[in-house]
């Protein structure tokens, strides 16, 4: 009988290390010890073994933050918040006077209770915006219970975050802005919103696992898409399924003048990473000129980041054929717009905006309400920021994505697209469109214009 309660006892000890294994948690069930809050003025408070953070009117977002530092770990927490509200946990955050005095930035894991249903994507906050929105895996958008407690785990190892809700997998980004700060539990404010004051968000059961290695991170699976924001870089995801560099980030290999059998002498040059088309007169392909690939693409995925200046007009091209137009101006092909819309007048030309950022130029407009009415018509970062161009041919089906949200979708050689094709600029262009493959054009119109990331999957 002693021999039998030695070894439970053994076994016992045994598995509760393990279960315990380097965690440690970070909420004592007392106390906000630990603890300090910044910018706003939400109330924070320990109650019942959990942390309390309330809504108050009139305050920027306010964060309860870790004294603490974390770089790679494993993050675990539940929360429930009241109807209505937004919020989120920071991770590998930051707050200092050199950075808009003090604002708290850096990733912060959603927590989203409006039809959009966003919970446990990736927000750059306060700075990027966001990286990982469900768009990229919609599936996840069913995992969130509305007023209930819901469980969080977060793997941030190295360049890899990992986020997982209710015990199935959210987001699979790399990223490596950031790879310490503290943890943080944010109370959005609510502005002068009344119906939404003294409103609360809950979280308990708050435990870290530091120093957290890659074998720590549970299994994500294949069909989970990963978004990269390394440099002119693969990733092994992106390798396995078929991507791969358009441009490498530091020569002119794989790409031309469109009228030239080389590279542009002038008007473009290649400077930190970046692909970069000068400043000149404004006017199209009158500089350096448009630069195509050598190659031809027809089936594939194309992505592209670009950075516009104020005022500023370009545009990503594809199904270009260079001999098409033999004038003035740029190669012809089926272009997703870059404009700064609030400066550039052509924003205001064309028909119902379809000249405007995003958009299939001169043909159909970017709306990404059209497609998920819970969405703003899009999401554009803005200038001097870096935005993500996605253009996705299936075919004879088209889609355009800016910044992981779907905005345009068209199907080519059609009696619609042909109609549409002769209300347009490009009606004089035999068989507009419809090409089985062209070449990808990026466009000189005269305005300084960065590209970087350029990469593409054939399909």
């Amino acid at each position: 009988m002693k021999q039998l309660i030695v070894v439970f006892l053994m076994f016992y000890v045994t598995a509760f290390s393990q279960s315990n294994d380097g965690w440690v948690e970070l909420f004592n069930g007392k106390n906000l010890k630990g603890w300090t809050q910044l910018n706003g003025k939400a109330e924070y408070k320990a109650e019942n073994g959990e942390i309390v953070g309330t809504t108050v009117l009139k305050s920027p977002n306010s964060f309860l933050a870790t004294k603490k530092n974390y770089g790679n770990f494993i993050l675990e927490y539940e929360v429930k918040m009241d109807r209505g509200l937004n919020s989120g946990v920071q991770i590998r955050s930051e707050s200092n006077k050199e950075y808009n005095n003090g604002r708290v930035h850096g990733y912060q894991v959603e927590l989203d209770d409006s039809e959009r249903r966003w919970t446990a994507g990736i927000y750059d906050e306060a700075r990027r915006g966001w990286l990982y929105p469900l768009e990229y895996n919609p599936e996840a958008k069913k995992l969130y219970k509305n007023g209930e407690w819901n469980k969080f785990r977060v793997e941030a190892v190295g360049d890899k975050i990992h986020t997982w809700l209710n015990g199935k997998p959210v987001a699979r980004l790399v990223d490596d802005m950031t790879l310490s700060g503290f943890i943080a539990l944010q109370v959005h404010g609510i502005g002068n919103n009344t119906q939404e004051a003294g409103k609360s968000i809950r979280w308990k059961n708050i435990r870290i696992k530091p120093n957290a290695t890659e074998k720590d991170m549970l299994p994500m699976p294949i069909y989970v898409r990963e978004v990269s924001y390394l440099n002119n870089t693969l990733t092994d995801w992106e390798k396995k399924n078929g991507w791969r560099l358009l441009w490498d980030g530091k020569t002119t290999n794989g790409w031309r003048g469109a009228r030239l059998v080389e590279f542009p002498k002038k008007g473009w040059h290649i400077e930190d990473g970046q692909l970069v088309v000068e400043k000149a007169k404004g006017e199209e392909s009158g500089n350096g000129g448009d630069i195509v690939t050598t190659d031809t693409y027809g089936n594939f995925i194309l992505e592209v980041d670009f950075m516009i200046t104020p005022g500023a007009n370009s545009g990503i091209k594809y199904f270009v054929d260079p001999e098409m137009n033999k004038g003035t101006g740029s190669a012809i092909g089926c272009e997703f717009q870059i404009l700064d819309d609030k400066r550039h007048p052509d924003a205001k030309k064309g028909v119902n905006g379809n000249r405007t950022v995003a958009s299939l130029y001169d043909l159909i407009p970017a709306n990404g309400k059209f497609f998920d009415p819970t969405h703003q018509v899009k999401r554009f970062k803005g200038v001097n920021r870096w935005n993500r161009a996605r253009i996705e041919v299936h075919g004879n089906k088209v889609c355009h994505f800016l910044n992981g949200v779907k905005v345009v979708e068209y199907e080519r050689n059609t009696q619609e697209w042909k109609a549409l094709v002769d209300y347009s600029k490009y009606k004089k262009w035999p068989d507009f469109g419809n090409a089985r493959e062209g070449h990808i054009l990026l466009q000189d119109h005269g305005d300084e214009v960065h590209f970087r990331n350029v990469k593409i999957k054939v399909l």
